[in-house]
């Protein structure tokens, strides 16, 4: 028996109209699946919900691939791929296997020969860079910087040096809970004629989107405290 497809589904990046992120092509591809690995299965029922199944939920097949799942269980993961059933993989928000569980499952399904589909969906690490106005011709997204202040600090200095040195835009996220303290960390650690771009709740109704000089933020700085970002940084 030939295996299934494993396709990669981007989820909404927040609650908004799903026709605005996800093409109509995309949502009856979605549709058609009766199984999927999800990070979440309450919010991938919502979401699957909005898409519009075929099938009842009740008798949709989903697993969980979170940040708990160990390799070792990738390959119970894709049984149902293996034995010809296609099958999506879904985030919590934005893309799968991008600053999220399931680049192991992914290269698995390589090693096993069977075929990725990526669809077409909301990506915020591009769509921050599409916006902000700093180089797309060289970047590099380090997913999160480290927690502890003197590290973060020390991180966010040696990003600044290499975007000066390269003329690289660096890009970086953070848990939204510790987004101030992030973006206080970067005005202080930063110098003041670097560019910083935040971007904020992006595809929403509250998007905010912002390139300034790290002077000019020092003057302002707004409140990210769980708004869901992205920071682009270039020397």
């Amino acid at each position: 028996m030939n295996p299934g497809t494993l396709y990669l589904i981007p989820a909404p990046l927040g609650l908004g109209d799903i026709a605005w992120t996800i093409p109509s092509a995309v949502r009856q591809c979605i549709a058609g699946l009766s199984h999927f690995i999800v990070e979440h299965p309450k919010t991938a029922r919502q979401f699957l919900k909005q898409v519009g199944c075929a099938l009842p939920i009740q008798q949709i097949s989903m697993e969980v691939l979170d940040e708990h799942t160990r390799p070792a269980e990738f390959e119970k993961l894709l049984a149902p791929v293996l034995s010809g059933h296609d099958t999506g993989v879904l985030s919590e928000a934005g893309c799968p296997a991008i600053a999220d569980p399931g680049t192991g499952l992914v290269r698995l399904a390589h090693q096993k020969n069977i075929r990725v589909v990526p669809l077409v969906g909301p990506s915020s690490i591009l769509l921050a860079l599409m916006a902000s106005g700093l180089t797309g011709q060289q970047f590099v997204f380090h997913g999160y910087l480290p927690v502890e202040p003197d590290r973060r600090t020390k991180k966010l200095v040696q990003l600044e040096k290499e975007s000066i040195a390269r003329d690289q835009t660096q890009i970086f996220i953070e848990t939204p809970y510790r987004n101030q303290k992030l973006l206080e960390s970067i005005v202080l650690a930063c110098l003041g004629g670097t560019l910083l771009c935040i971007a904020s709740n992006l595809t929403l109704a509250e998007e905010f989107i912002s390139t300034r000089t790290i002077k000019e933020w020092k003057h302002a700085l707004p409140n990210l405290s769980n708004q869901p970002t992205v920071f682009l940084l270039h020397g």
